[in-house]
């Protein structure tokens, strides 16, 4: 079952998807269309998305499917109904680890980069993860530790419901490598695209 497509579709899942308490179902919903279409490619879902809208008018897309064996199969690798605040590893195949944080990162991970204006030609760039789940940013970031010999840091907001691991700059840009090891990888263009023009200028 395990492939790169398959390890990245489950880094999505874990990031924006939601496993029903029925024990069958599984939603994933995301604002951005590209990332949904991602989801189903990764597992050649021929369901159709449909337009949802949050309380506050916020449109997004959304794919539900039923699927008894693949809801066990999530179960057993780590995810839960209740998976935001209680989630605490993922079970991956060592060979694709990468391709599972490629996805979670274009779900529920961002870059950005600018020049300092305190000091000149210096060039700031981080790449950040986020979670509600405590235990799973200390997962993610022991595995990343283990893996790279990066530490990163965490952030806690006392006005968020979450918990950001970030890396900064050299620590960013070797992870971004290993993200994104080889030509043609699925991902998100759009952020792809950012890291890129960071790591450009840096290297």
């Amino acid at each position: 079952m395990w492939s790169r497509k398959f390890a990245y579709g489950v880094g999505l899942l874990v990031a924006d998807g939601c496993l029903s308490k029925d024990g069958r179902h599984i939603d994933f919903t995301s604002k951005d269309k590209a990332q949904v279409d991602l989801f189903k490619k990764c597992l050649r879902l021929q369901v159709k998305s449909c337009i949802k809208y949050s309380g506050s008018g916020t449109q997004a897309y959304r794919v539900q499917f039923g699927d008894v064996l693949f809801y066990r199969f999530l179960v057993g690798i780590g995810l839960s109904s209740a998976k935001s605040k209680t989630l605490s590893s993922i079970r991956i195949p060592q060979k694709y680890f990468f391709d599972f944080v490629r996805g979670y990162f274009d779900g529920d991970g961002c870059s950005y980069s600018y020049w300092d204006s305190q000091y000149k030609l210096s060039f700031r760039f981080y790449i950040s993860f986020a979670s509600a789940s405590p235990l799973f940013i200390a997962w993610l970031r022991g595995k990343l530790s283990e893996e790279l010999k990066i530490k990163g840091y965490v952030n806690g907001y006392p006005d968020r419901p979450y918990l950001q691991l970030k890396y900064a700059k050299k620590e960013a840009v070797v992870l971004s490598k290993k993200m994104y090891y080889r030509a043609g990888a699925l991902c998100l263009q759009r952020k792809y695209v950012k890291i890129k023009s960071a790591v450009d200028l840096i290297t």
